[in-house]
């Protein structure tokens, strides 16, 4: 039903990581860039030097990004559904804005349904 890419971006420049309005125009990019439909948003810039917790609500699912300037760190979803939106198009764009010295991104497949079997319950 959806694929989630789930990235780790290290030795992120903390000018960057710290300017809300520039990764607030660099999730919107990357949802243009993926095909999204952008239906909300919240942002919000820590205080005393923090990093930046935002995220983009989409009509095919959500990206969001948390960051630690302190640190050159940021924690990027993008997690869309159906088969129209291309997560790694979104990717390509926080990638190049971002700019990272060391990443590692996965990708997980969401909602995989094998045969009728729409919810089972966890063997405890």
């Amino acid at each position: 039903m959806g694929r989630h890419l789930i990235a780790e971006l290290y030795g992120c420049d903390a000018s960057i990581l710290g300017d809300l309005e520039a990764l607030r125009t660099t999730l919107l990019e990357a949802a243009q860039a993926s095909g999204a439909k952008v239906l909300g948003e919240f942002f919000k810039k820590f205080s005393g030097g923090g990093g930046v917790t935002g995220i983009l609500a989409i009509a095919e699912s959500h990206f969001s990004i948390h960051t630690w300037p302190e640190y050159g760190y940021a924690a990027v979803d993008l997690f869309t559904c159906g088969s129209q939106v291309d997560p790694w198009k979104a990717y390509e764009v926080v990638r190049k804005k971002m700019r990272p010295t060391r990443m590692y991104v996965k990708e997980l497949k969401r909602g995989i349904i094998e045969g009728e079997v729409l919810w089972q319950k966890e063997a405890k």
